[in-house]
């Protein structure tokens, strides 16, 4: 069990904008590369626990899943591009028929 979510925790912490990777980033700064997977992979037995115990479904709440964050990211990407000298127009919304 432990090769298994050692595994899933190494797989967990690439995909990009997972809470699992955010969570990771922030251990990261205090632990060692292997204690931070470990702790990543307790994470994974918890909640695997949770939705096999309590048998609710499992909804990814990472910063890429909010529509807000994006909102939040673009913006800084725009400024980030103009205070490099580049000119950035916001695109146009869409409308929904």
């Amino acid at each position: 069990m432990r090769r298994v979510l050692n595994q899933a925790a190494h797989a967990a912490i690439k995909v990009k904008g997972s809470i699992f990777e955010v969570v990771f980033q922030r251990l990261r700064r205090g632990l060692k590369y292997k204690e931070a997977v470990w702790a990543i992979a307790h994470r994974l037995c918890r909640l695997t626990w949770i939705l096999l115990h309590k048998g609710v479904s499992y909804e990814e709440r990472g910063p890429s899943v909010n529509a807000a964050s994006k909102r939040v990211r673009a913006s800084r990407m725009m400024r980030e591009l103009r205070r490099m000298g580049y000119r950035v127009e916001p695109p146009a919304k869409l409308q929904q028929a």
